[in-house]
């Protein structure tokens, strides 16, 4: 993702929040399909790393223009940092 507005950021979080709940519900319906049951998996996890870099990013920029600072400046974290960061 290269800068973007904190409105364009939020409004990928409630996309990737909205999938989040296809994903769940379909898992709901989806039991007795194993294979189905997997991708779904896969994509879940992907969704829920992809919402937590979204958060982050909107985090670090929030912080800058509290600071003074430019919130551009935030960068996308990859996946491994933030999926690390102690809670």
């Amino acid at each position: 993702m290269r800068s973007m507005s904190d409105e364009s950021i939020a409004t990928r979080i409630e996309q990737l929040v909205a999938e989040e709940h296809d994903l769940r519900n379909r898992e709901q319906e989806e039991r007795s399909d194993p294979g189905a049951l997997a991708t779904d998996k896969d994509r879940l996890d992907a969704v829920q790393v992809e919402l937590d870099r979204c958060w982050d990013l909107l985090r670090q920029r929030r912080a800058l223009r509290s600071a003074g600072g430019d919130p551009d400046a935030a960068e996308l974290r990859d996946a491994d940092t933030v999926e690390h960061y102690r809670q």
